[in-house]
């Protein structure tokens, strides 16, 4: 029991090392599924669909019955009160042989102390031009939301590749790098023991050793590289700073080519969200204009209402108060007539800005004809590079290895091994640039294409 208590301690320090070294695996699809979920750009676009559809309900709502209830209560502290006109006290002589009562006043009260006023009214539309085009422009919106959330979703797909790819490139630069590492540790060895064994000079070890110190460089500002450019990751997902991640995913296994529809094909630029959003805002405007237009007609609406009040002196107990029950149907038109001309310039503003719209849709196709333009070229371009690149890697490849083994067999000499290094090298790595260069231009032609 004691020996188990002493090693608990060591046992949570361990398991808080391994908990602190998990690591997070993603492809580039993950990655981007990751984001989908994360991303807080998306989050807020996923909000206004709600808010689209809390928009059609209040702009249903504007045309069905309206129905309140209303109660007043008034107590009067002191009564208003009128002046009878001559003529009534005329009537009440003749009606007392000829003279007033002794108790007579020219002023009359015509309210109780207390007032209580309980009622219902009833309103509703009957003929509005403007209430179906509201509604109508209510949906269109929520489509434009919806629109609007793919479209961001889209712009979160192209950041995450765009910080993916780089991850692919330096995890292909390191495993060159290893490979380089390893040939030329196993040549250093050989040279070394050469060189002990007294037929070749110092020179010969020291510019290996000057190579393995640069290639150790290399990895050490590779490793940079790659903390610079996860971090750079983790940002465009979503993903927390303090945790490690890594991607999955190789040049080879997104190196699929692009179909010959995608290098030929008329441009469907439906495909592209933006453009989509563009067309719904087109939409909006133009319903917009409709709605303006539509408010020089009349409204109609059916009103009713019910209503009881009651009047006495005193609340409770009063056997002068009464209840007067009131009931009243009716229609209400509204004729606009008059009004400055304010709706005539919102209609004008409302045409402009379908013009506007009109216009930046139109600018939208152009720079997406632009985008698919340069990005077809810049893949057939890499291609061709590619093929290029790999003949001349086989071919540094091949005088790296003649040169070696001349060295080894000493004909050669160790400044010849040293330049067919930097050749091997400098090959290498334009060959891993011109793969990242297809890659990137693979995706952008499936950005510019729009397709998923």
């Amino acid at each position: 029991m004691s020996l188990f208590k002493k090693s608990l301690p060591l046992l949570v320090f361990l398991t808080h090392i391994v908990a602190g070294y998990t690591q997070t695996k993603l492809s580039l699809q993950e990655a981007i599924d990751y984001a989908y979920e994360h991303n807080l750009s998306i989050k807020e676009a996923q909000l206004n669909i709600a808010d689209a559809d809390a928009q059609i309900l209040e702009r249903r709502s504007s045309g069905l019955p309206q129905l309140s209830g209303q109660v007043d209560y008034n107590r009067y502290l002191q009564v208003p009160v009128s002046t009878l006109p001559t003529a009534f006290e005329e009537v009440i002589k003749l009606g007392n042989g000829g003279s007033l009562p002794d108790d007579f006043s020219p002023q009359i009260a015509f309210l109780q102390k207390n007032n209580l006023s309980a009622g219902l009214n009833l309103r509703t539309m009957i003929f509005d031009g403007s209430f179906f085009t509201a509604l109508k422009a209510a949906k269109i919106y929520k489509n434009y939301a919806q629109e609007e959330l793919d479209a961001v979703k889209e712009q979160v797909r192209n950041q995450v590749m765009d910080a993916y790819l780089p991850a692919l490139i330096i995890k292909e630069n390191k495993a060159l790098l290893e490979k380089n590492v390893k040939n030329v540790q196993e040549l250093y060895y050989g040279t070394k023991e050469t060189y002990e064994a007294g037929f070749i000079e110092q020179l010969d070890v020291d510019r290996l050793e000057l190579t393995l110190a640069n290639l150790d460089t290399e990895r050490d500002n590779l490793i940079r590289q790659e903390e610079v450019v996860m971090n750079y990751l983790k940002l465009a997902i979503g993903f927390p700073s303090d945790k490690e991640l890594v991607a999955t995913d190789n040049i080879e296994q997104l190196m699929t080519p692009v179909s010959d529809n995608q290098l030929t094909a008329k441009t469907a630029y439906l495909n592209r969200r933006r453009y989509r959003v563009a067309e719904a805002g087109l939409q909006l405007a133009e319903l917009n204009t409709e709605y303006n237009k539509n408010l020089y007609w009349p409204s109609l609406s059916f009103i009713a209402g019910y209503n009881q009040t009651f009047q006495g002196d005193k609340l409770f107990n009063d056997p002068n108060s009464f209840w007067a029950p009131t009931f009243v149907v009716g229609l209400s038109l509204r004729v606009p007539i008059l009004d400055g001309l304010g709706k005539n310039a919102k209609l004008e503003r409302q045409e402009i800005a379908y013009e506007i719209a009109k216009n930046q849709r139109d600018q939208l196709a152009q720079l997406i004809d632009t985008e698919v333009v340069n990005a077809r070229t810049q893949y057939t371009g890499a291609l061709e590079r590619l093929e290029n690149q790999k003949k001349n890697l086989a071919l540094a490849e091949k005088i790296y290895n003649t040169t070696q083994i001349k060295y080894k067999e000493g004909v050669g000499t160790s400044l010849e091994l040293s330049q067919s290094e930097r050749d091997l090298f400098d090959t290498q790595r334009n060959y891993t640039q011109t793969l990242y260069d297809i890659l990137v231009a693979r995706m952008n032609l499936i950005k510019a294409l729009g397709d998923n």
